[in-house]
């Protein structure tokens, strides 16, 4: 997987909730364990020194009736039943001197506590202890007993089987809560993943929106959650733009399509009064004047709507094979004089032929409208290049200039209604060329972007989605 991909899905609410999921979970595990573990080894301990008291009860009675001899012989058959490895006796005075013992040669190392013996003469027996023994792997358990008058029984048993019982346990346990974690993270990532799923639609939905599908609204579905919530909000939200956005709208074009019958009146009487031949020079020019500002209304006005129809989708584009090379090529053959006059080279680069589904006269506008905005903002001297190739399912046709460029600033901006740049306002035009060239594209399901800098040219980006009968 790579690497901003990975860095992508670390910063996802959703793998957060599931590393919290996954760390109650395993902090839980991890404190039942050790509490499990705990009683565990605390109960075996005790059933140990019960089964050591028992023994040194039981020597008590022996020695009680049947002597120390009797006591001596069955030390040694206990040990020996048991193991002499595993088991060790051995008798002593109150002083901490050996009456008997059992075979020592496991057992070498296991001295006599002083302090117990003192303990064993107060009357405070029996003791326990559990030492570890220099050359034995395992700690041992020992205990000290009273069993005769001024007679102490030392019983040391080898931990061995607790200790293994114990790396059993964790081994297991280990083995287990390792697996729940994995499942409890695999479990996190799927209640967080359907959790976040209605935040995921709503976050796709705007995304479309964002790219012209003003109609799209988040599937509200019944859980009475509050992703539920959040859904029937947000729809509730995009109802009420987008109704005061075509409000707006319809008032513009309300007041743009009002604005056209006086305008045309006021040219006619202007061209009425031109054609008389009576006037004055200065009545004939403010004439001339009038019809020339008339007519540069009319064609503002009459672009904003085509720009609103063609953003509202009133005007639904022709669904027809539309051949972009050829596009491309009379866009070339329209300005190449235009170009020639001011010393530009104007070159283009496309394929024989590459096809969309749409409306040949909007993707006509759209070329030629970035293509004049290119040519009109580049020096003498400089060069515009266009080109077109595939790619996949999509055209991508880029139009390079060497020109003036675009600022910072102004680069986000560009695409909006009547928006001109400071380096601009000195050319003729009315701000709506790129304007109505994004809406052509996202109406065909396309988009344009832009790069510049300033000084050394711009590049505009279109891409179309690829017809689906193309080659």
């Amino acid at each position: 997987m790579p690497l901003n991909k990975i860095i992508k899905t670390w910063n996802t609410l959703a793998f957060r909730l599931t590393l919290g999921y996954a760390g109650i979970f395993i902090l839980s595990s991890l404190t039942v364990f050790v509490i499990f573990y705990a009683l565990t080894t605390s109960t075996t301990q005790r059933r140990m020194d019960r089964q050591l008291l028992n023994e040194v009860k039981e020597f008590t009675s022996s020695l009680a009736l049947n002597g120390v001899e009797e006591v001596k012989s069955e030390m040694v058959l206990e040990a020996e039943s048991e193991g002499v490895d595993k088991t060790f006796y051995r008798l002593l005075n109150t002083k901490g001197e050996q009456i008997a013992s059992t075979n020592m040669s496991s057992w070498e190392n296991v001295d006599i506590s002083r302090t117990v013996l003192a303990r064993i003469n107060d009357g405070k027996g029996p003791v326990f202890q559990t030492l570890s023994i220099p050359g034995r792997k395992y700690k041992v358990r020992i205990i000290y007993g009273l069993i005769g008058p001024e007679i102490i029984l030392q019983l040391v048993e080898s931990l061995e089987e607790n200790a293994l019982l114990a790396e059993l346990f964790r081994e297991v346990l280990g083995t287990t809560i390792a697996l729940l974690m994995i499942i409890s993270a695999l479990a996190g990532w799927f209640m967080a993943r359907r959790a976040l799923s209605g935040v995921g639609e709503v976050t796709r939905t705007a995304l479309d929106i964002t790219k012209g599908a003003f109609d799209q609204r988040v599937q509200v579905k019944a859980k009475g959650d509050e992703i539920e919530q959040l859904s029937s909000a947000f729809n509730r939200m995009l109802d009420r733009i987008q109704e005061l956005v075509t409000g707006m709208k319809e008032v513009t074009d309300n007041i743009a399509h009002d604005l056209k019958t006086p305008i045309t009146r006021i040219r006619g009487l202007a061209e009425s009064e031109l054609n008389t031949g009576k006037s004055s020079d200065r009545c004939q020019d403010l004439a001339a004047d009038t019809i020339e500002e008339c007519d540069y209304i009319m064609q503002l006005i009459n672009t904003m709507l085509e720009i609103s129809e063609t953003e509202a989708g009133v005007a639904e584009p022709a669904k027809k094979e539309v051949d972009m090379a050829k596009v491309i090529w009379g866009a070339c053959d329209l300005f190449r004089p235009i170009a020639e006059n001011k010393g530009i080279r104007l070159t283009s680069k496309v394929p024989n032929s590459s096809y969309v589904s749409g409306d040949i006269h909007g993707l006509q506008r759209m070329i030629v409208n970035i293509l004049e905005n290119a040519i009109k903002y580049t020096d003498t001297g400089g060069t515009v290049s266009i080109s077109l190739h595939n790619d996949n399912e999509q055209i991508v046709i880029a139009i390079h200039d060497t020109g003036i460029g675009i600022s910072e600033e102004d680069l986000p901006h560009i695409f909006k209604r009547l928006y001109r740049c400071d380096s601009s306002r000195s050319q003729s035009g009315f701000g709506l060329g790129l304007t109505l060239a994004m809406a052509v594209a996202r109406a065909h399901g396309g988009e344009i972007t832009a790069a510049s800098r300033p000084g050394e040219g711009s590049i505009f980006t279109v891409i179309l989605p690829r017809a689906s009968y193309s080659l």
